[in-house]
C-alpha cells in the first residue's frame, strides 16, 4: 500500500556501525564480560524455558580481519544484531515506562474475484506505570479497523465490492471481520487506572529489575534454560502473547526450544522496563542461543525495517478436526521472527513468519505475516505518557 511505503521512507536505512561500535561487539564476544553481581533467586511462576548454550558469533569486516580497517565496515547478520545491542544500552531512563504494542492476526479470504489477506483480530493497547509504587499506573485499549494487507490484497477487496464485514474462520468457528475503530478506553476487567499503582513490572519491582544480571552467560541461565511451562510471564501462550494463535497443530508433537525464546525475550523486553544494560544482554544471550538464525534486514508489520533474528522453522497441519473450510486443510511451515532497529537497538516486533506456503495459506508467498505483536513505541519518559489518537496505519 502507499502507506507503507510512506512508512519505510520515514524509516530509512540506518548508518553503518561505527568502528568504536564494531570493536565493542568483537570484543563482547571474544571476552565476555565476568561481573561479580548479586545472585538474584528470581523464577517466574511459569518456569523459564528449554535449552541453549553459548554459540560463537562471527564479525566480518570488507577487506579481511585487522583490528583498525581503513576501508568500509560490513558486518555479517549476527554482529549488526550486536552492534544493535550496543546501542540499546545506552538508551535514557525516567521516571514514568511507556508501552503501545499493536497485535494481528492474518486470515485468508477466498471471494469470486480472487483470494486476498487481510490482518484482523486487530488491536492496540496502551500502558504507563510510574518507577516506584504510588506514582500511578494505568491501561487503555482499542480495536482497529480489519484492512488489506497489500495493495493487491485491497484491490482484490474492492473488487469483490468493498465488504465492511469480511467472514472468516478462526479456531473452530467463523467470525465477521469489520471496518469498525473503538476509542481509547481505560475501562473494563484488565484496563482503568491505579493511583496508588507503580514500580511492579511482572511481579518484581524496578529496583529488582536494576538487579538483574547483564552477563549474556548469566541471562541465559535464568531465562532460556531449564524445562519451563512453556508460558509467557504473564500467563498467555508463547507462540501467540495476544491469545491467539495460527490455525493447525504441529504433527509432530514436538516443542521449538528457539521459538520459545524468542517469545520469552520479546515479551520481556515488551512487558518490563528492563535496564538499558540487561536489555542488550538479553539480545546477546538469545543471538547466542542453538536454533536461533540471524536473517538480515526485514520489515515489521508497520513497515519498518530492521535486523532480525528467527528460529527454525516449523510445520503445522490443519487437520479439519474442529470444522472450517476444506480450503485450509494442509501443511505450512512458519518461523518465529523478532525484529530490532538498529538505530537504537529497541524492538520493533515479533512475528510468525511463513516460510513454506500451504494449507490456509497455501496462495501465499513466503514472508507473509501469520500474526504479530509490533511495538509503536516504547520507553521512558519524564511526564506521564498518553495514547496517540490517530491511527498505527494512514
Amino acid at each position: 500500500m502507499d502507506e507503507v511505503r510512506m512508512v519505510r521512507d520515514a524509516y530509512p536505512e540506518p548508518a553503518p556501525p561505527t568502528a568504536r561500535e564494531i570493536a565493542r561487539a568483537r570484543a563482547l564476544l571474544d571476552d565476555p564480560p565476568r561481573r561479580s553481581l548479586p545472585r538474584l533467586r528470581w523464577r517466574l511462576a511459569c518456569g523459564v524455558l528449554a535449552t541453549g548454550t553459548a554459540a560463537a558469533v562471527a564479525v566480518t569486516f570488507a577487506g579481511g580481519n585487522a583490528p583498525a580497517p581503513t576501508g568500509p565496515i560490513t558486518l555479517d547478520d549476527r554482529a549488526a544484531v550486536l552492534a544493535a545491542a550496543e546501542k540499546a544500552e545506552r538508551q535514557p531512563v525516567g521516571s514514568y515506562w511507556h508501552s503501545d504494542v499493536v497485535s494481528g492476526q492474518s486470515y485468508v479470504v477466498r471471494s469470486g474475484t480472487g483470494t486476498y489477506a487481510v490482518i484482523g483480530a486487530h488491536n492496540e493497547s496502551f500502558s504507563w506505570h510510574g518507577a516506584r509504587r504510588g506514582m500511578g499506573e494505568r491501561y487503555y485499549g482499542r480495536d482497529l479497523p480489519v484492512r488489506p494487507w497489500t495493495a493487491r490484497d485491497e484491490a482484490v477487496w474492492r473488487g469483490s465490492g468493498a465488504p465492511s464485514g469480511i467472514r472468516v474462520w478462526s479456531g473452530d468457528k467463523y467470525l465477521t471481520l469489520t471496518a469498525k475503530t473503538t476509542k481509547w478506553s481505560s475501562s473494563g476487567p484488565e484496563r482503568g487506572t491505579n493511583p496508588g499503582g507503580g514500580g511492579d513490572f511482572l511481579g518484581k519491582s524496578a529496583e529488582e529489575l536494576r538487579n538483574l544480571p547483564t552477563d549474556p552467560a548469566k541471562l541465559t541461565e535464568l531465562f532460556l534454560k531449564g524445562g519451563g511451562g512453556g508460558l509467557n510471564p504473564d500467563g498467555t501462550s508463547p507462540r501467540d502473547p495476544s491469545g491467539r494463535k495460527p490455525p493447525g497443530k504441529d504433527p509432530s508433537g514436538e516443542k521449538r526450544a528457539g521459538g520459545d525464546q524468542i517469545n520469552r525475550v520479546s515479551s520481556l523486553l515488551l512487558n518490563s522496563p528492563m535496564p538499558p544494560k540487561v536489555r542488550a544482554g538479553l539480545m546477546r544471550a538469545l543471538a547466542a542461543q542453538p536454533g536461533i538464525h540471524a536473517i538480515g534486514r526485514t520489515a515489521d508489520p508497520l513497515g519498518r525495517r530492521g535486523i532480525a533474528l528467527a528460529d527454525d522453522e516449523r510445520a503445522t497441519t490443519v487437520t479439519g478436526e474442529w470444522g472450517g473450510p476444506k480450503a485450509d486443510r494442509g501443511t505450512y511451515r512458519s518461523r518465529e521472527v523478532v525484529v530490532f532497529d538498529e538505530r537504537t537497538g529497541a524492538l520493533l516486533s515479533r512475528q510468525n513468519v511463513l516460510t513454506r506456503p500451504g494449507g490456509p495459506y497455501a496462495q501465499m508467498k513466503p514472508g507473509f505475516i501469520i500474526e504479530f505483536q509490533a511495538v509503536r513505541s516504547e520507553g521512558w519518559s519524564d511526564t506521564k505518557p498518553t495514547p496517540r489518537p490517530e491511527l498505527p496505519y494512514k
